[in-house]
């Protein structure tokens, strides 16, 4: 085949992964049009991905087919054939991955984070672990009935492998669900509940398939080993905090860099985006966790840099991650539609695959409803039942699943894991996504109201307040990063003076007032949301809109707090 061939066909099937993307967002925008709520976007990605990608590959079986590595090549010209016939998991991993998670971060609205910050740890690490206990458990049981009927070796499954399915499969993306409540107005407790599990639960499942994959190596198998286990939980804490000191460093040089505004907005975008980006690189040059790295850097970068930005710049830099973030998630579920397809090495083994079915199921149940009820004892706004029924219902899985099991498919039980993983991920995507409207209606979930964001406001406790205050680094921190909070001379002790000038911003906020304005106008960054449901629902009162623009917005929101507010 001549190399001018080979480039047309290049070029045809790079023109074809652009058409489907292009297809699917004609497909949304129609089905949003419509208010069609029983698709998803990501299912109709999917959709579109198996078909678009097998006739791709039908027509160019030799540079289309998928073929992921099963064994080492031998040769450099092994190597390159391989290459060529290909598409590097690494580069689902390291380029379409990070925006999705940063971006995930950098909009969580910051005060109703705060407000529910102890109950979305528990959810998010608690529970992570929980569901990755109960999975691996549960789908080890169904490996050794698998044994005893004849169905696999003794040998086969170790129970690393069902652990690390079950680390795999602890990491939630209720991506379908979320985007509902968006256009439905849901109680904002229940949002903030999963959307800060979700953002959180994806890293801490990373840590612990970084964490299971060392105790496997250290030659752990079917038997427990204690001392193995001790290093691979050590190993679990120093990649956890390891990737998220690496994530804050480059908050904090982002921070100093952009503390002196550059004079255009596209060098301030510029520099935003590749420092959050290199948090990513770095840390997994390093060989801990990038994806801990780039959550932490979103959820610091937009406490304290962007204070520091333009107000275009502010703009752009959400605008930008929003847009990576939506074609990372369109590729990425197209192509698990393609590789459910054409990956040639699929093992289907029933009884394994009906396990983790059971055992994903279950372990939502066993983490939502025990953790809820001791989330409660503490909690002034008790979850209620409904929430929790919805919450255990919410459970999809989704890209960040589907990336930690493509990554190894070296061995016949990491290639039933990806087909597991991904009939799964498809699965609850086009089942439960399909049946969140319905299923809110069914539980009673309060819609369309502005009760919760009251309700939300009038709960903010002094308790709240502090935990606000220590997450913003009220007096430390803010000085030194931002242009607000008090001045570092009445933080610092009189010896400390010298610095204190030194370090503080000379337009750092010294009126209190102002600085509560400041406070409850950077919360968010979903300001340009809440000006649309204004104009679309122009029934709704004064009150009503008061709260909305109180909420404010980290990456737009420019409307101060009435002075009661403040």
């Amino acid at each position: 085949m001549s190399e001018f061939v080979k480039h047309r066909q290049d070029s045809a099937a790079v023109l074809a992964v652009v058409g489907l993307i292009i297809v699917t967002i004609l497909s949304v925008w129609k089905l949003k049009q419509f208010k069609y709520r029983l698709i998803h976007e990501t299912g109709v990605a999917i959709f579109f991905g198996k078909d678009v990608f097998l006739s791709v590959s039908q027509s160019h079986p030799v540079n289309c087919v998928l073929s992921l590595p099963s064994e080492p090549c031998q040769s450099p010209t092994q190597q390159l054939c391989l290459l060529q016939e290909t598409f590097d998991p690494e580069v689902l991993f390291n380029l379409f991955l990070p925006p999705i998670i940063f971006h995930g971060a950098y909009t969580l609205n910051q005060r109703r984070f705060i407000q529910n910050l102890g109950s979305v740890l528990t959810f998010a690490f608690l529970g992570t672990v929980i569901t990755c206990v109960i999975i691996g458990a549960c789908v080890y049981g169904f490996t050794r009935l698998m044994v005893l009927l004849g169905q696999a070796a003794d040998g086969d499954f170790l129970l690393t492998d069902c652990f690390l399915l079950g680390a795999i499969m602890s990491a939630t993306d209720p991506v379908a669900v979320l985007g509902l409540f968006s256009e439905l107005h849901v109680d904002p407790d229940l949002y903030i509940l999963l959307f800060g599990e979700s953002v959180l639960n994806d890293a801490v499942a990373i840590a612990l398939t970084h964490a299971i994959t060392s105790y496997s190596l250290m030659g752990g198998g079917h038997t427990f080993d204690t001392s193995a286990f001790f290093l691979s939980a050590g190993y679990f804490i120093v990649v956890f905090a390891g990737s998220f000191l690496l994530g804050f460093i480059f908050t904090v040089i982002t921070a100093l860099i952009s503390f002196h505004p550059l004079p255009n907005p596209l060098l301030e975008t510029s520099l935003f985006f590749l420092l959050s980006w290199s948090s990513f690189l770095a840390t997994e040059a390093t060989g801990l966790s990038g994806i801990v790295a780039v959550l932490f850097c979103g959820l610091s970068q937009a406490r304290y840099t962007f204070h520091n930005l333009s107000s275009e710049a502010k703009a752009r830099t959400r605008q930008l991650f929003e847009f990576f973030s939506f074609l990372g998630e369109v590729f990425i579920f197209s192509y698990m539609g393609y590789v459910l397809l054409t990956f040639p090495h699929h093992v289907f083994k029933a009884l394994f695959i009906c396990g983790a079915f059971l055992a994903v199921f279950v372990s939502r149940a066993c983490n939502i409803y025990p953790l809820s009820f001791l989330v409660n004892l503490g909690r002034t706004a008790k979850i209620p039942r409904s929430t929790q029924h919805f919450m255990v219902f919410a459970g999809l899985r989704g890209a960040v699943a589907f990336a930690l099991a493509v990554r190894d498919t070296s061995t016949e039980v990491r290639r039933a894991t990806l087909t597991t993983t991904l009939l799964l991920v498809c699965s609850t995507i086009w089942l439960l996504g399909s049946a969140t409207g319905p299923m809110l209606r069914w539980l009673d979930i309060r819609l369309g109201s502005a009760q919760g964001l009251t309700h939300i406001r009038g709960l903010y406790t002094n308790r709240g307040a502090w935990l606000e205050r220590l997450w913003g680094g009220h007096r430390y921190l803010k000085p030194v990063l931002t242009h607000s909070g008090p001045p570092l001379t009445s933080s610092l002790p009189q010896c400390c003076g010298m610095l204190a000038r030194l370090l503080s911003s000379p337009h750092v906020c010294e009126d209190q007032e102002q600085l509560q304005e400041t406070e409850a106008d950077g919360t968010s960054i979903e300001l340009d949301k809440v000006e649309t449901q204004q104009e679309s629902t122009g029934g709704n009162t004064e009150p009503e809109q008061q709260e909305d623009l109180l909420e404010g917005d980290l990456g737009l929101g420019t409307s101060p707090a009435p002075a009661s507010e403040a």
